[in-house]
């Protein structure tokens, strides 16, 4: 599909009361299904999130000292961050081929009499 970014919230954190060993227990077993499917585990944040109450989402939480933040490897080195928000902004933008041919995914193509055969897609 093309994904090269991974971020992993781990969300419901307020059901295990905000639990270091919870949140440690899912990295691992995430970080080995990660690499798995042929991702560096190093190259992802792993973020412990409450979307119910909002913890670490926008802000860093009171309710979870034990976490000091999220750090990954980039080419440029690492980058560290505490939130959710810091992750999604931490996302490098792809780079788009701007230099090479147009190419436009088809969703149909129409045999007309006299004019011939028109492709249709969306831009």
């Amino acid at each position: 599909l093309g994904v090269r970014q991974l971020i992993v919230a781990v969300n419901k954190m307020d059901t295990t009361k905000w639990s270091e060993d919870r949140f440690n227990e899912i990295v691992k077993e995430t970080s080995t299904f990660i690499k798995k499917v042929g991702y560096n585990p190093k190259a992802v944040a792993f973020v412990p999130i409450s979307g119910w109450h909002g913890d670490n989402m926008l802000e860093e939480s009171p309710n979870m000292p034990w976490y000091k933040g999220w750090t990954k490897e980039v080419k440029g080195g690492a980058v560290k961050g505490k939130t959710l928000l810091d992750a999604i902004d931490a996302i490098e933008p792809p780079v788009r081929p701007s230099d090479k041919p147009l190419r436009l995914p088809l969703q149909d193509v129409y045999k007309i009499g006299g004019i011939g055969t028109v492709p249709v897609g969306r831009v």
